[in-house]
């Protein structure tokens, strides 16, 4: 894609569940603008140009440029309504204005690096991803694409949590700034401290074979009978 980061879209001036069903039977996609001192704003995006957007991970973590009319906006995409029996199908979408001086919320996704050096993996075990995303708190020049979770040294039966995290510089993650109300003894784990991933010992499946079902079976067969006759006799 030529601008991979640049969103053309049009006003709307038309409202309603009717109006947005038009328009998605037309291959567009109903959206908003809305943040800052402005006032919201209805547009419309093309929805296949818009989908090849979104097929690129780093769109949903970027400052975008909403092009409007001819007119540019600096955004970033807040949320996204996808048709529930179809991913590639875009029912709305939301777009929030920046301020590059007020601090923002976005969520962002986790990137696992290291699983293949890792001593829990050599030593036979299992890893378990236990967030895929986080909501962090930044200035729009300090967003990340995504947060890097290095798990090169993380043990058999261990895990990694939330403030364990190497975060990029200007970023926290809101959940954590919950955890400053808790009252905690010396060495306990906040509750807001979430395990990201970890490390496990794999379950041990016994595999029964379909003989040994049967014969069991004979058994307690062969038991119940024998019951039977001691009870009539």
């Amino acid at each position: 894609m030529k601008n991979l980061f640049e969103v053309q879209a049009e006003l709307r001036t038309d409202a309603g569940k009717g109006a947005s069903r038009r328009l998605r039977h037309a291959g567009q996609v109903p959206a908003i603008v809305y943040g800052g001192d402005d006032a919201p704003v209805s547009i419309t995006l093309d929805h296949n140009k818009f989908l090849r957007h979104l097929e690129e991970d780093a769109f949903y973590a970027h400052i975008l440029t909403l092009v409007v009319d001819g007119k540019k906006n600096k955004v970033v995409l807040k949320d996204l309504q996808r048709h529930p029996a179809s991913d590639v199908r875009i029912m709305h979408a939301d777009f929030l204005r920046i301020n590059a001086n007020q601090v923002m919320t976005m969520t962002v996704q986790f990137h696992f690096i290291g699983a293949d050096v890792a001593p829990g993996v050599k030593e036979g075990g299992a890893i378990s991803h236990l967030m895929s995303d986080i909501e962090i708190a930044c200035l729009p020049k300090d967003l990340p694409e995504y947060i890097e979770v290095d798990i090169s040294e993380l043990e058999l039966d261990a895990s990694i949590h939330l403030t364990e995290l190497v975060l990029p510089e200007g970023v926290s993650l809101t959940a954590l700034s919950h955890a400053q109300d808790e009252e905690l003894e010396e060495g306990e784990r906040s509750s807001y401290d979430q395990a990201v991933v970890n490390i496990h010992t794999p379950r041990v499946v016994v595999e029964v074979e379909e003989d040994d079902v049967i014969a069991a079976s004979d058994v307690e067969v062969a038991g119940d009978d024998e019951a039977e006759k001691a009870s009539e006799d």
